[in-house]
């Protein structure tokens, strides 16, 4: 398993030394991300399609003018691809035995933190109405997770799965409260971003990140934490 902490960053830095400049990650560049994360997209697959795409890319600027590479959609098929290659070299060799989430990083006491963090955010939410009190009863809940997380060191997995079912159903009060204009006007903006890689997408990938990008703006708009381990602090 690759390191669950990089694997964002890895793929941002890969991303901004083959277009050669430190062009900043769009929200729909990261929902694009999250969403090889959560289906299980190995790195190094991810690593390999941005390669062959750029390669691609290259090979047609020798033909004609052709305009830069401006997002992570550009290489979602090479993605793909590699997807597929890899799992057609494993055929046949043995799995790896035992391969538990290393605890380096996992700390009790990091972990701790986190939950605290996202629970005092909550809090702190400019929420009204059913999302005030979602956000209050999750906050509480974060607060025993974090006592408990103390007491004993916690099973990452079965906490993740816990924090991934509290997301959802913040993401559930968010789109029945926020106003149908707000709504109407991200989706309408998440559009736009991915209007010119659309044909480049399955209709399945444009709508998750259709989905991840709402999520995204709906979490900034009420400065609401992300719950899970993954954006837990490092330092």
């Amino acid at each position: 398993m690759e390191n669950y902490f990089n694997y964002f960053t890895e793929i941002e830095e890969h991303f901004q030394r083959r277009r050669g400049s430190l062009l900043l990650l769009s929200t729909l560049d990261w929902a694009l991300i999250e969403i090889w994360r959560e289906a299980g997209v190995p790195l190094e697959a991810v690593l390999r399609g941005i390669d062959a795409a750029f390669e691609k890319h290259e090979a047609r600027k020798t033909h004609a003018r052709v305009r830069r590479v401006n997002g992570l959609a550009y290489c979602t098929q090479e993605i793909m691809t590699a997807v597929e290659e890899m799992k057609e070299a494993s055929v046949g060799t043995a799995p790896a035995s035992g391969s538990n989430m290393a605890a380096p990083g996992f700390e009790a006491e990091r972990i701790a933190a986190h939950l605290e963090t996202c629970a005092a955010e909550l809090q702190a939410a400019s929420l009204t109405g059913v999302a005030r009190e979602t956000a209050e009863e999750m906050s509480q809940r974060l607060c025993g997770l974090a006592i408990g997380a103390r007491t004993e060191q916690p099973d990452v997995e079965e906490l993740e799965r816990t924090l991934t079912v509290l997301e959802e159903k913040l993401f559930a009060t968010l789109l029945a409260t926020t106003p149908e204009a707000d709504l109407t006007a991200v989706r309408e903006q998440s559009a736009r971003e991915l209007a010119p890689y659309r044909r480049r997408m399955q209709v399945v990938q444009i709508r998750q990140i259709e989905q991840q990008f709402l999520h995204k703006r709906l979490l900034e708009k009420f400065r609401l934490p992300r719950m899970s381990l993954f954006y837990m602090s490092q330092s």
